[in-house]
């Protein structure tokens, strides 16, 4: 079996006459059975230049449409909505924290107008931004559409027919062989078929296809990102976003007016809220004793029990780091933890005005906590006149001791908690309709407690000390009872399953599209002028690859033990009286079924 790689044409030199006329017009017949051949190979739309002299509104306007509905126009859109993402990411948004955005205009008073006018305090909401999201998918949707209908029609299709020479095909091999024409072609068919490729008889040849799942895998990548853009559309118009604060013992009900702070999308409706409740049972947290990951947590969780609807069956769940509670479109996070020691306030007739677990925000990872304590009704000083009173809270679970001279936790865990108040009394204006955070004082009305020496009076307290406030004003006991909190993130975002399903398939259709090749293969068998049937194989993929030569080796190999070859019969050698006439074929040109491969084929 002889084989030969050709990509290019043949030549034949203009001779006498029309020879020249008839070379080209074969070479060009030649041409167009082998475009036909290669043709459909893949679904990407051809592109005609515009007639710019002749295009008109409507032409100009289709010109367009074209090339918005390109794929290289779309990969840019893609890349451009990736960009135009980065200042979303290093500028403060005004729909993710109102404070970083009020301190950035404080601090750049030049920039920060600038900023507005270009809309980069809200990026995801600005026009140029929403601007470029429609086109992508305007794009995607114009550039599958037509492709998939295309790749459906190919689908019901047949192979096209084997053009006239093989030999100009990348891959290509043939051998000689006494079996029937017919019994070589139903041979290969069932070869062909057997070995997964679309295969039918067409004419004396075999046409067989295989590798539709390399242009199915890519559309259905963009088709995934078509869903993965209606998704995330869908999740920022309906997503809703709150964080509660609860310590142990006290619950929640996902109402508007239970979250500490709450944000969602343009279309969100409060009705959309997720029924549903739940309780803190308890909070459990380890941390690392010792090592160079010392205090590193290695358990957080809490115990949660929780209902769905308004009389739904009490259920119990542990709540961890990843791993939320999830109720229908929401889902519960735990996402932050702290202490809530319990503080008891007496007046001076020792009547108790004020007696809670006091949560404190953490200021760095050893949970060194601050906050305030605020006695808002039912306290009257040593006069008789109503008063409010103010505490300043610093809070460390494991102290140092005096010796450290400072007031840090050493550890996060519950080994030496320690509680320093400083005392304030007078008017808190919680009733000036001013909204306030209850981790701060406003201390414009208030007045200090002072000490002996006149100094602000304050006091470092253990579990179980008081704390005597001067001019007999009454008491303030840190109880032996210190609470843990828990802070939680309700997100509903109803388009999360989508956007994770598009995901998998993108990548599933992308994997598809690298790494599937779309080939074509035809087995050609006929008799020979000698009455013995000549077998030739070829081999075309969309790009040059090493697999469809290997593939067309490989397969020849087994139609050949199915059809083996005969030896060649050696032409005559010329006598001195009538020499062979120019451009005889040598008996070296003749196919040899033990030839090795030239590039393109293997020896089967």
């Amino acid at each position: 079996m002889s084989t030969t790689s050709e990509t290019g044409p043949e030549h034949t030199p203009a001779g006498p006459g029309g020879a020249a006329s008839d070379a080209a017009a074969r070479e060009r017949e030649q041409d167009r059975e082998l475009g036909e051949a290669g043709s459909q190979l893949s679904t990407a739309p051809k592109e005609d230049l515009p007639n710019l002299p002749a295009l008109g509104v409507v032409g100009w306007a289709r010109w367009f449409w074209r090339q918005l509905t390109s794929m290289r126009v779309a990969l840019l859109l893609l890349l451009l909505l990736s960009l135009a993402a980065i200042p979303g990411s290093l500028i403060p948004q005004t729909g993710v924290d109102e404070t970083r955005v009020a301190d950035f205009r404080e601090q750049h008073e030049f920039l920060a107008p600038l900023y507005d006018k270009i809309g980069l305090f809200n990026v995801y909401g600005s026009v140029w931004f929403s601007a470029i999201y429609i086109l992508l998918f305007i794009s995607l949707i114009g550039c599958i559409a037509p492709r998939t209908w295309q790749f459906v029609g190919q689908l019901r299709g047949r192979p096209p027919g084997a053009p006239k020479r093989l030999t100009r095909l990348p891959a290509y091999t043939t051998w000689r062989t006494e079996a029937d024409p017919e019994q070589v072609r139903e041979a290969a068919l069932a070869l062909l078929k057997k070995r997964r490729f679309r295969a039918h008889l067409a004419g004396d040849a075999v046409a067989a296809e295989k590798g539709y799942l390399r242009e199915a895998g890519n559309l259905a990548f963009h088709l995934a990102l078509i869903v993965m853009l209606i998704a995330f559309a869908w999740g920022q118009l309906f997503k809703s976003e709150g964080n509660k604060l609860i310590v142990e013992g006290n619950g929640f009900a996902n109402t508007l007016t239970q979250y500490d702070d709450f944000k969602s999308g343009n279309l969100f409706d409060v009705a959309d809220l997720e029924p549903f409740s739940f309780d803190v049972k308890s909070f459990t947290g380890t941390y690392e004793r010792s090592g160079p990951n010392k205090g590193t947590p290695r358990t957080y969780e809490t115990e949660l029990v929780y209902t769905e609807g308004a009389y739904g069956e009490e259920k119990t769940t542990t709540v961890k780091v990843n791993e939320p509670l999830v109720i229908g479109d929401a889902k519960v996070y735990l996402v932050s933890h702290g202490y809530a020691p319990v503080v008891t306030v007496r007046d001076g007739d020792g009547k108790v005005v004020f007696k809670d677990a006091v949560p404190l925000l953490p200021l760095d990872s050893n949970v060194t906590s601050s906050g305030v304590v605020k006695v808002l009704d039912g306290y009257r000083n040593a006069r008789g006149e109503k008063e409010q009173l103010g505490f300043n809270a610093f809070f460390v679970p494991t102290f140092g001791g005096s010796q450290s001279g400072t007031m840090l936790s050493q550890f996060p865990g519950l080994d030496y908690p320690v509680l320093a108040l400083s005392a304030y009394h007078g008017d808190l204006k919680a009733d000036s309709g001013i909204p306030q955070s209850v981790y701060q004082m406003d201390k414009t009305k208030m007045k200090e407690f002072k000490d002996s020496d006149g100094e602000l009076f304050k006091k470092m307290l253990t579990p179980g000390e008081t704390m005597t406030l001067p001019g007999g004003a009454g008491t303030v006991t840190f109880e032996k009872d210190v609470r843990e909190w828990a802070g939680f993130q309700m997100v509903q975002e109803p388009g999360g399953g989508w956007a994770l399903g598009g995901s998998v398939v993108a990548i599933a259709g992308l994997a598809g599209s690298l790494f599937i090749q779309r080939r074509r293969v035809w087995v050609r068998a006929v008799e020979g002028p000698d009455g013995v049937t000549v077998v030739e194989m070829a081999g075309l993929g969309r790009s040059e690859s090493a697999t469809v030569p290997e593939e067309l080796g490989d397969l020849a190999g087994i139609l050949y033990d199915r059809a083996p070859g005969v030896p060649d019969t050696p032409e005559p050698e010329p006598s001195a009286a009538s020499p062979a006439p120019s451009g005889s074929p040598d008996s070296s040109d003749s196919p040899d079924p033990q030839a090795v491969p030239a590039e393109g084929a293997e020896k089967p």
